[in-house]
């Protein structure tokens, strides 16, 4: 385990919020952008070129094995994306006959099953905090099957996050954002069906997870602990709602951190590492994505027009 300064590259991209970062076979890193932009980085050079739009607010990208892309868009749901043509395709729009309010994160298994996190059953991106601030526990863990069928796994997350699976696919973990854990549901074995906690009070606040080629599960932890936030989850619902009318520059706001942790499947914490604060190194900072490819790590932002990367340790 290591907890130190490191220091990375940061790449632009051309548009703002880049918030989670796939990696491609060749290298190739993919991102998407608050105006519906989909980008694909040169790991080399850093260049970026548009391959894709999907006229939404891409979140969480996933690789399928045809080189096609998962995408979790905020309001157009669950989409396919080709890169290549950028043509895109609506792979899940509702869910029992409601459409999706948060679609966020997933994880692609090897027979093409999607599981993927709805965030909340009340507020879209656009009030984030709302949910966050309020607690609601109505986050989901979804499953799409092969065939298209859709089924609701888990309920009642505090603000579903990022999705990865077990390298043996004995599990799917969900981050709990607002909760501080990662949520492990067991897929076969003895435990299949049972529920557990891969990790429980993290230093902050997970946002997006993925398995990286080193077989750890990565973790960006997007801010630290507030406790305010934290006091306020206990609070009455009708002081929470009354938090989120106030005006945005008087809300609490996310630290200006760089931090990113792995675990392996015993729950054991590998690494911990943090990065330089912007007030001390690069502007980059409220780390969204996290992806281990080759010994590297991809990193990205949702309040940053770029991505960036560090070396594993």
């Amino acid at each position: 385990m290591s907890a130190a300064t490191h220091s990375l590259a940061v790449h632009p991209v051309p548009s703002m919020g880049a918030e989670d970062v796939v990696v491609a076979p060749d290298g190739t890193a993919f991102t998407g952008t608050e105006d519906g932009a989909i980008w694909a980085v040169d790991p080399a050079t850093g260049s970026t070129r548009r391959v894709a739009d999907t006229g939404g607010r891409p979140l969480g990208l996933e690789l399928l094995p045809d080189g096609d892309l998962v995408v979790c868009d905020a309001r157009l749901r669950l989409l396919r994306v080709d890169p290549a043509s950028g043509e895109v395709e609506v792979l899940v729009g509702e869910v029992h006959g409601e459409p999706m309010r948060f679609c966020n994160n997933a994880a692609v298994a090897a027979d093409d099953t999607v599981w993927f996190s709805d965030s909340s059953l009340h507020h879209g991106i656009e009030r984030w905090k709302d949910d966050f601030v309020q607690h609601t526990r109505t986050g989901r863990l979804l499953r799409r099957d092969p065939d298209g069928t859709v089924e609701v796994v888990l309920e009642g997350l505090a603000f579903a996050n990022g999705v990865a699976l077990a390298a043996d696919e004995s599990y799917v973990a969900v981050a709990e954002c607002r909760g501080r854990t990662v949520v492990r549901h067991w897929l076969s074995g003895p435990r299949a069906g049972e529920r557990d906690h891969l990790a429980t009070d993290l230093p902050g606040y997970p946002d997006n997870i993925s398995r990286g080629s080193d077989g750890l599960i990565w973790v960006a932890v997007a801010s630290p602990v507030d406790g305010l936030v934290e006091r306020l989850g206990s609070a009455p619902m009708v002081l929470r709602r009354a938090i989120t009318k106030i005006p945005e520059a008087l809300q609490p706001k996310p630290a200006q951190t760089i931090r990113v942790q792995a675990y392996d499947d015993e729950g054991r914490l590998v690494h911990d590492l943090d990065v330089d604060r912007p007030d001390r190194g690069p502007g980059f900072h409220m780390v969204t994505g996290v992806r281990e490819h080759g010994g590297r790590i991809w990193l990205g932002s949702l309040h940053e027009p770029s991505v960036a990367v560090l070396d594993r340790p």
